[in-house]
């Protein structure tokens, strides 16, 4: 269950790198702004260290970029390896998850194992026969388990062994990997994607600046020429 808090985790990270993302791309534009202007007004100043602060700004802002690339390589590189290692953190960790349940709402555990089996329809490890080799269980002594476990579409449910048709037959362990590498495929998707879209953005600006520079009207304000 720890990994959906590493999940959580590389969600967060990928948004931090958004954030470093747009900053960057701002800082770029205003500093790309400023060059143009003083190139179209550079005849009006005559100490080029006006510029300076244009350099800084785009300076910091492709060191932003650079920051958030690097924390998206790196989230999508431990996102990739995590899809490897996923079956086996849960494999170690469900076992002990479902030791712990006390079927109490104030138990962390309990509510835990509940919400996974009422949301993704299962019941157990395995299959609900893993229900017997619990502490619960054993406690409990009452050939049943948990009403988590009982079909949303059998409203009389009791959660007894009695009646396994009643119970949902597929084990929770198998769903919460397939879940659980879902989300971090989607996490991988957005890191490429806002990856990408950055990319697109400072390749635009790119042609941009030097379309600006090959503008004829642009041509003629540097030479003092005049339109025929």
């Amino acid at each position: 269950m720890g990994q959906c808090g590493i999940t959580s985790s590389k969600t967060v990270l990928v948004f931090l790198n958004l954030i470093f993302w747009a900053a960057a791309g701002i800082l770029c534009y205003v500093g790309a702004y400023v060059f143009i202007t003083y190139d179209d007004y550079d005849h009006f100043f005559e100490d080029v260290y006006t510029l300076i602060p244009a350099v800084v700004i785009i300076g910091v802002g492709a060191l932003l970029f650079i920051i958030g690339l690097i924390g998206c390589c790196a989230t999508v590189r431990e996102s990739y390896c995590g899809l490897t290692t996923v079956e086996d953190e849960v494999n170690s960790s469900i076992k002990k998850v479902y030791d712990e349940y006390s079927g109490t709402n104030s138990n962390a555990q309990s509510r835990a194992i509940d919400y996974v089996q009422r949301q993704l329809h299962c019941c157990g490890i395995h299959n609900y026969s893993d229900w017997q080799y619990t502490h619960w269980y054993e406690e409990s002594k009452n050939n049943s388990v948990p009403i988590s476990c009982c079909k949303a579409t059998v409203g009389s449910c009791t959660g007894s062994l009695t009646h396994p048709e009643d119970l949902y037959q597929e084990g929770c362990e198998a769903l919460v990997v397939k879940k659980l590498k879902e989300i971090m495929m989607y996490v991988i998707w957005a890191a490429l994607t806002f990856a990408a879209i950055q990319m697109l953005g400072m390749l635009c600006a790119c042609v941009v600046l030097c379309r600006r520079s090959r503008d004829p009207a642009y041509e003629l304000l540097i030479t003092g020429g005049t339109y025929a």
